[in-house]
């Protein structure tokens, strides 16, 4: 059988694969020039000069700060959060049978595939009745909703592919229960559990329409730059943040991306 791995592909279909991926990051790649250029009221191109100046006004605004510090404060807390729940239901779901639970899987999946709007109005109301207010709490709440479903999902298919027999072979050799997930079950859905960790918090860093919903007069960056971008004056500084923000959350995600890549190796799985 001839293997079609030494083919090249149509011309048309590499033309339409550029288009296509300078389509997804070419807006991208406008805001890190954006963050260089020496006109602070409006966005012209091709920019009239090239200045780091921004860095350091950046760098210099108490704002920025606050509003970076919240976002990685609710993000940390909201995918340890997540790393709980979602490993105990991603356990639950994968290593038992009971009724109902395919309806529990499609509940704890339910938030991701929801529009956030709804979502955000839902918690909205569910504050307003609980008479809970606006405050840290709320945004960490709003976004663990989410982020459970990530971790979740990459949990339960790494439960799937471990063999039970594993895990009866340790508690008949002896183990207790704390000595066989140390031992048995947290090697095999370790990567698992931190990819799903590292997009977590990468999703929750980069969130706005729950957070809007949830923050109340609180500011986390995707926040602030919304509101920065309708103040005439010092423009690039919404794009340097911007440049920020895409590296805190492109980075997460290609570690992740690597970390499950080779997802069908199951350790102690070998012969």
């Amino acid at each position: 059988m001839r293997s079609d791995r030494g083919q090249s592909a149509p011309l048309g279909l590499k033309i339409a694969a550029a288009c296509g991926l300078l389509f997804l990051h070419l807006p991208i790649l406008l805001i890190f020039v954006y963050a260089f250029t020496t006109e602070e009221k409006s966005f012209v191109w091709p920019p009239p000069g090239l200045t780091t100046q921004w860095f350091a006004v950046t760098w210099n605004r108490p704002d920025v700060w606050e509003a970076l510090s919240l976002s990685i404060r609710v993000a940390a807390i909201s995918t340890g959060i997540a790393l709980v729940l979602g490993t105990l239901c991603a356990a639950a779901v994968s290593r038992t049978r009971f009724f109902g639970r395919e309806t529990i899987s499609l509940l704890v999946i339910l938030p991701i595939a929801l529009p956030g709007i709804i979502t955000g109005i839902a918690l909205r109301s569910a504050f307003a009745l609980a008479d809970i207010p606006f405050s840290f709490w709320t945004i960490v709440l709003g976004h663990a909703t989410f982020c459970v479903v990530v971790v979740y999902n990459n949990a339960v298919a790494r439960f799937r592919r471990t063999s039970g027999s594993m895990i009866e072979a340790s508690m008949d050799l002896g183990a207790d229960g704390f000595q066989t997930f140390r031992h048995v079950v947290l090697p095999n859905i370790a990567t698992a559990l931190l990819a799903g960790g590292m997009l977590a918090f990468a999703l929750s860093f980069d969130e706005v329409i729950v957070t809007t919903f949830t923050a109340g007069q609180q500011q986390t960056v995707p926040i602030w730059m919304l509101e920065e971008l309708i103040r005439p004056r010092q423009r690039p500084v919404t794009n340097v943040v911007a440049m920020v923000v895409v590296l805190v959350t492109l980075l997460p995600i290609l570690l992740a991306y690597y970390l499950t890549r080779d997802g069908d190796q199951i350790a102690g799985s070998g012969k």
